[in-house]
C-alpha cells in the first residue's frame, strides 16, 4: 500500500457515515486521500464529518444520497466529477426465510445489489483508468445458514457482478470484499449481540471481526494494481468451517 500516493487520490464511499464505510473513510483520510462520503441520513453524515475531523485532523465532503434511487446516483457522480476509487458498503435490507413475504425476499436485491450495480454504472465514466471499484457482499454467500435464501443469493450475485465488471470496465479494477460478522458497539444484551456470540463458534479466529479490519482489506484492494475480479473474505475463517 505504501507505493500508492494517497494524497493524490479521490475516494468516494457510499454508505460512509457509519460502520465499515466510516472506518474506511477514517483510514483513507489518515493516509491523506480526499474522501467523499454519501448516505441517507444528514445527522449521521454530520457526525461522520466530526469523527473524521477529530480522528485525522482532515475535513471530508459529505452528500445526502439515497443509493436506492438511480436518478440520485447519476446526479451525484455528475456533480462530484472525476474520482479514483469507489467503495459501496451502504445497504438496507431484511433477511428472512423462504416463507417470508415478497417485500422481505426482494429487499436484499433492492437494498444491496441494485444500489451497487447502479453506483458502478454511473461512476464508471468518471473513474480514472488506474482506479477501482470495491463492492461489498458477505460471507453468507459461501456458507449460508438457515433463514436467508435471498440474502445468500444476493451476496453471491454481487460477487459475480464484481467479476463481470472487472472484464467490462478494464483497465479499471473491480473487486469485492466479503466480510464475516462484524462487531458493532451497543449490541450487548440484544438479539444481534447473541448472534455475535454464536459467530465466535463458527469462525476459526474464535471472534467477530472489527470494522477497521475490513477497512484495511478495502484499502489494500484500492492500492493493489494487480488485483482485479477477486473476492476477498476477511471473515476470521468462517467460510472454512
Amino acid at each position: 500500500m505504501g507505493l500508492m500516493q494517497w494524497e493524490r487520490k479521490k475516494i468516494v464511499i457510499i454508505g460512509g457515515s457509519s460502520g465499515i464505510g466510516l472506518a474506511t473513510a477514517i483510514m483513507a483520510a489518515e493516509k491523506g486521500a480526499e474522501v467523499i462520503i454519501a448516505g441517507r441520513s444528514e445527522d449521521k453524515l454530520r457526525r461522520a464529518r466530526e469523527v473524521v475531523s477529530e480522528r485525522t485532523g482532515r475535513k471530508i465532503r459529505t452528500y445526502r444520497l439515497d443509493n436506492r434511487n438511480d436518478g440520485e446516483l447519476e446526479r451525484f457522480f455528475a456533480e462530484i466529477g472525476p474520482i479514483d476509487h469507489l467503495f459501496t458498503p451502504g445497504a438496507s435490507y431484511t433477511r428472512g426465510p423462504l416463507s417470508s413475504d415478497r417485500e422481505t425476499a426482494m429487499s436484499c436485491f433492492e437494498g444491496k445489489f441494485w444500489p451497487q450495480y447502479f453506483a458502478a454504472k454511473y461512476a464508471a465514466p468518471y473513474l480514472s483508468s488506474d482506479g477501482s471499484i470495491i463492492l461489498m457482499s458477505g460471507a453468507f454467500s459461501q456458507r449460508p445458514l438457515a433463514g436467508g435464501a435471498s440474502y445468500g443469493a444476493c451476496n453471491g450475485a454481487i460477487e459475480s457482478l464484481g467479476k463481470a465488471l472487472a472484464v467490462e470496465l478494464a483497465p479499471v479494477r473491480v473487486n469485492v470484499v466479503s466480510p464475516g460478522t462484524i462487531w458493532r458497539e451497543g449490541q450487548e444484551g440484544t438479539p444481534r449481540g447473541e448472534h455475535f456470540k454464536e459467530y465466535e463458534q463458527l469462525a476459526l479466529a474464535g471472534r467477530v471481526g472489527r470494522e477497521e479490519e475490513i477497512a484495511e482489506t478495502v484499502l489494500y484492494l484500492m492500492s493493489s494494481a494487480f488485483t482485479t475480479g477477486s473476492t476477498l473474505f476477511p471473515d476470521g475463517g468462517y467460510t472454512l468451517l
